[in-house]
């Protein structure tokens, strides 16, 4: 199942619970105009196939002291895929790492490192990223602030 086989009663499901993941079935199906026992089995359907993969809380890191934030190139001296398996691998092991992507650009990934401060910063950076497997070099930008940082996804 993907995009093109969701109507638009699973559309409404799918934005109704990115704005409200605790909702009760109830006002769920009140919400997307239908009634409680298709609305759970639409529900049911949407997580069975792996559209939505899960419901957790949202904290706030900023809260938390976590607001140094900065964005981090990485280079490797190996793109094969054993060579990316192996850096994915150990990357999910870092957990001031909240993201990783795999870039087409002059680098190969892009991380988003959240830490307390600068210092942390410096640390994780000297002692865990550029010791990741086949790093060559590194450069890293320093968010001076977040204008949008949203964790669910637009209206689909």
């Amino acid at each position: 199942m993907d995009f093109s086989d969701l109507d638009g009663f699973d559309r409404k499901i799918l934005n109704v619970l990115g704005e409200d993941g605790r909702i009760s079935i109830a006002d769920l199906a009140r919400r997307i105009g239908l009634s409680k026992s298709p609305t759970q089995t639409r529900l049911r359907r949407l997580e069975t196939v792996g559209i939505i993969t899960g419901y957790r809380a949202l904290i706030d890191p900023i809260r938390l002291g976590l607001d140094h934030v900065a964005f981090v190139e990485v280079k490797l001296t190996d793109t094969r895929e054993a060579a990316l398996s192996k850096f994915n691998a150990a990357v999910a092991r870092i957990p001031e790492i909240e993201q990783a992507h795999l870039m087409a650009s002059h680098f190969d990934y892009l991380l988003k490192v959240r830490t307390r401060s600068m210092s942390d910063y410096r640390q994780v950076l000297g002692e865990k990223i550029s010791s990741l497997p086949h790093v060559s070099a590194t450069s890293t930008y320093v968010a001076m602030q977040a204008v949008k940082e949203d964790a669910a996804l637009a209206s689909v």
